[in-house]
């Protein structure tokens, strides 16, 4: 699993919820209607979150939580719960730096919209990242940093993901999407890291800096965000961190993975704590002024907030649609005002969600050190149901954490490979399998004998996993890393030229040819 994804993402979009315009510039959405809700809403509402938070850890085991609520520019709830890491002492408080995961694109696009205006959004990516192509020449020369920021190049969901986990770095990742297969060109929606992260990488590379230092020197340091960062190293070395868990098969919580980013810092890499989130959120529901001081201007600001692209089609006459914006899931109520939201998630560890009601001048921001189990998500939609309505509409939890656990079945094997079939043929021999083979994308794989056990080797440093025979021809390794999915298989064609490995084979590109 990847942070966040789209399936999550646009699931809620149609929960709660123009075609692609080949322009970053639309004419904007109707103006929004006048407010519904006042203080005692919002006072009702964050009444709830204590008891909301404690409820919803204590059903999920999630160990912590970091809540900021903000209304009519002051933040009206600024708190921690749990711990950060379980088994230990130290308490979770308003100043605890979490990873973000996707909640990392909508901050990133505030950067962008700092640093190029409006016009900026317009400009191709390609002249400022020769290393970056895709599979079209024309798509590739014409790309735009708008495009990418709202999913509608063409690229495959998550392209390059896969990468990322075997530890292939950035540049490599984005050298090898050329590989990728394209859909229609802004006129279809794919959700993808490494799209968005090729973008703000272009942005930097124009300003002649790193990422990292445009997102301080842009909107970090002026803005006072000072626990905020673009580099995993900054929240490995912050003493007052949460630390990622995930579930374990008996149902407790464990911190037992490290999730480091830094190949898709814009999409995925921030690290931040619920206060310098609430002031992010003063920003936004400014329009770009924080404390009587221009951060962002105003227009280009509120550019990131159009529907660019439908990131989810109405599935049913009174459907709703959802969309995508530049770096923001955009969405209209029943009341028709403009909704923006993004949840971010590590499988390895992390649980975010950013949701805004701008025309109510209404934002809240949760924060988990757990792998998504719904929560971020459920308290930010109860918190809005409660604001509006007096009590949540229904129980979020079970149907948000449906919708992660469909998607994390949605990779695995249909092959059950715990199962040898009761008609299986035996392996060749051992020297029939090993050796080197190679695959423009995914790079070398080898195949050897260690102590009579079949291994395969994948990546850059070579990741390791021992082969378990199935039937024939065809093996079995356990996945790891954000994007596992359980047993993949491993099959020899039968004269031993080609290997194909089934979870890397998504899109086609999982067939590896014998050099040596």
């Amino acid at each position: 699993m990847s942070t966040v994804r789209w399936l999550v993402t646009a699931g809620l979009v149609a929960l709660l919820g123009a075609a692609p315009s080949p322009s970053p510039t639309p004419e904007p959405p109707p103006p929004q209607p006048p407010p519904v809700l006042d203080r005692a809403d919002v006072d009702r509402a964050v009444g709830r979150l204590d008891a909301t938070v404690a409820e919803l850890m204590k059903r999920t085991g999630v160990p912590g939580v970091s809540v900021a609520v903000v209304y009519e520019d002051k933040v009206v709830h600024l708190k921690g719960y749990g711990v950060r890491e379980v088994g230990k002492d130290a308490r979770i408080d308003a100043d605890t730096v979490f990873q973000l995961a996707s909640v990392s694109k909508p901050i990133a696009s505030t950067v962008v919209a700092g640093a190029v205006g409006v016009e900026g959004w317009q400009r191709p990516v390609a002249p400022e990242l020769p290393e970056f192509r895709l599979k079209d020449p024309w798509v590739s020369s014409h790309v735009t940093v708008a495009d990418l920021f709202s999913h509608r190049s063409g690229l495959t969901d998550h392209a390059g993901d896969l990468l990322e986990d075997l530890g292939y770095d950035q540049e490599y990742i984005l050298s090898r999407l050329r590989y990728e297969p394209l859909a229609p060109f802004r006129a279809s929606y794919a959700y993808t890291n490494f799209g968005l992260t090729a973008a703000a990488e272009a942005v930097a590379a124009e300003k002649k800096v790193t990422w990292e230092k445009l997102a301080e020197d842009t909107l970090y340091k002026p803005a006072g965000m000072n626990d905020t960062s673009s580099r995993f190293e900054d929240f490995a070395a912050n003493p007052d961190r949460a630390h990622g868990h995930v579930k374990m098969p008996d149902g407790t919580w464990k911190p037992r993975y490290v999730r480091d980013p830094d190949a898709q810092s814009p999409a995925g890499g921030v690290s931040s704590s619920a206060r310098d989130m609430a002031v992010w959120l003063r920003l936004q529901l400014g329009n770009g002024e924080l404390d009587g001081r221009r951060i962002v201007a105003e227009d280009a600001l509120t550019l990131t907030h159009h529907p660019e692209a439908v990131s989810s089609p109405p599935r049913a006459p009174a459907g709703r649609t959802g969309f995508y914006g530049l770096g923001w899931n955009v969405s209209y109520d029943d009341e028709g005002r403009l909704r923006l939201s993004h949840t971010g998630a590590f499988a390895l560890g992390a649980h975010t969600n950013v949701t805004m009601l701008p025309g109510e001048q209404l934002g809240i921001v949760v924060l988990t050190n757990g792998a998504p189990a719904g929560v971020a998500d459920t308290v930010a939609l109860d918190f809005f149901d409660v604001a509006q309505t007096g009590e949540p509409s229904r129980d979020w939890l079970p149907l948000v954490n449906a919708l992660y656990e469909q998607e994390a079945d949605a990779g695995k094997s249909t092959t059950d490979f715990a199962k040898t079939p009761a008609d299986a043929t035996p392996a060749k021999a051992a020297g029939t399998y090993t050796g080197t083979y190679a695959n423009d994308y995914y790079g070398r794989l080898t195949v050897a004998e260690e102590n009579g056990v079949l291994v395969l080797r994948l990546g850059p440093e070579p990741q390791t996993y021992r082969l378990t025979h199935y039937d024939g021809d065809t093996f079995s390794f356990p996945t790891r890393g954000e994007n596992a999915v359980g047993p993949t298989g491993v099959t020899f064609s039968p004269d031993g030229k080609t290997v194909r490995v089934e979870y890397l084979d998504q899109e086609g590109l999982g067939t590896f040819t014998r050099i040596s």
